[in-house]
């Protein structure tokens, strides 16, 4: 077999070009944006919407490009090959492989992919309509291959899932959070747990995060209105749940507008309390909080009273609380200040047994399970299984916990020694 060198030469060089153009389409498919691709395709981008489409049968697409590649690159260095026994004799068949090797691995792999990963998007654009030619044409071919595979895959004992994926989506962006901003900046720190509280909102029940009925503000109904009055004035809250013969008896929510407006219309001695108080309205204690904020929407309500399974009365959320979950503590001028951790000067945390297990993780963006306690002091007494007597410390998830006051049998005070300080 004879090649002229004037026609050997040209040809590889295509076949390099085409090689290269292979390699850039299948790290550029790869690597492109899935947020960016549906941003241009949102837009109007037709070439956006297929990559989207091309990249949903991602191995159709990744078998394609390897059987054009390799073709390509077995036909140049077959020409390759007969053009140096040509021109060195038997010695050319040592020659050639080193030569195309080192011509396909620099032009036909390492670039492309270097430019294919600076601009992915583009460059999945760009060749969008070519590769969807390719695999049309190579379906025949490539279905036959993954047919081959799988059988020897099952063979020696491999199952592959055809929709399996490495990590969901959902896990990709929470990865992708974690890597926004830079460590130790505070301005991303927040962003970030912001974000990653959104996200939450479908783990995260009510029961976690409402006030519990020890600490929210309830007015007994059977006192007198001036009394009444004289609570709601005094209260920083604008919503309060009255209550009669006990407080698991709820029997209407005082808004304090609706007070003052009855005020201006009705004499003291005449005013019935319950009558301008609205219906409570119950939600169970396992209520996510991304369906009781669907909820408050839908109701175009702010207040909700949680119960447990057998409908005892366990505290109260709001609108506030949750948006607060996302965004963190909400202040105004009647907000009364929260006081109960404190960072000392040697690295240890101070801190009341009140304080949710969340706001310590959002604050100091620690990793400590809430699963099974929303409070510290509730962390503590799961996990030492014993009401703790004052002075003991324990080593809970890497943080040394010391007991510091106790009340009864609940813990008030405690210091917290992250695994990072000495």
């Amino acid at each position: 077999m004879t090649i002229s060198l004037a026609v050997a030469i040209p040809v590889i060089l295509v076949l390099t070009i085409i090689s290269a153009i292979f390699s850039a389409a299948e790290t550029a498919f790869i690597a492109a944006s899935k947020a960016k691709l549906h941003r241009l395709a949102k837009l109007g981008d037709k070439r956006a919407q297929l990559v989207k489409t091309l990249r949903q049968s991602v191995e159709k697409l990744i078998s394609s490009i390897l059987l054009c590649n390799q073709l390509i690159n077995n036909l140049a260095n077959s020409i390759s090959t007969v053009l140096l026994v040509i021109i060195f004799g038997d010695a050319g068949v040592v020659y050639a492989p080193i030569a195309m090797t080192s011509l396909i691995v620099i032009y036909a792999e390492v670039m492309p992919k270097i430019i294919a990963i600076a601009h992915a998007e583009t460059t999945a654009i760009h060749l969008a309509r070519a590769l969807q030619i390719v695999i049309k044409l190579t379906t025949p071919i490539t279905f036959l291959m993954h047919l081959i595979a799988r059988s020897t895959l099952r063979m020696i004992g491999i199952k592959i899932d055809a929709h399996a994926r490495a990590t969901s989506s959902l896990e990709e962006l929470r990865g992708a959070i974690d890597l926004h901003g830079y460590p130790g900046e505070e301005e991303s720190a927040e962003e970030r747990a912001m974000l990653h509280s959104i996200l939450d909102l479908g783990d995260v029940e009510v029961g976690e995060i409402m006030v519990h009925r020890k600490n929210a503000m309830m007015i007994n109904a059977d006192l007198s209105i001036k009394e009444i009055i004289h609570q709601v004035i005094s209260s920083p809250y604008t919503r309060i749940p009255l209550w009669k013969d006990n407080k698991d008896n709820i029997v209407g929510i005082l808004h304090a507008k609706a007070l003052l407006k009855a005020i201006q219309k009705t004499p003291l001695e005449k005013l019935n309390i319950l009558s301008i108080a609205t219906k409570p309205w119950f939600i169970p204690e396992s209520t996510t909080l991304r369906e009781q904020l669907q909820a408050f929407r839908l109701r175009q309500e702010h207040f909700a009273l949680v119960v447990d399974e057998y409908g005892a009365l366990m505290g109260v959320v709001t609108l506030e609380d949750i948006i607060e979950e996302i965004v963190g503590e909400i202040s105004d001028e009647h907000d009364l200040p929260l006081e109960g951790v404190w960072t000392r000067r040697d690295g240890t945390i101070m801190t009341l047994g009140t304080i949710t297990i969340r706001d310590l993780n959002r604050k100091f963006e620690w990793t400590l399970p809430d699963e099974e306690a929303s409070t510290i002091a509730g962390l503590v007494l799961h996990e030492s299984r014993v009401i703790p007597k004052v002075g003991q410390t324990f080593l809970i998830h890497g943080f040394q916990f010391r007991i510091l006051k106790r009340v009864r049998n609940q813990i008030t005070l405690l210091k917290i020694t992250p695994p990072t300080t000495e």
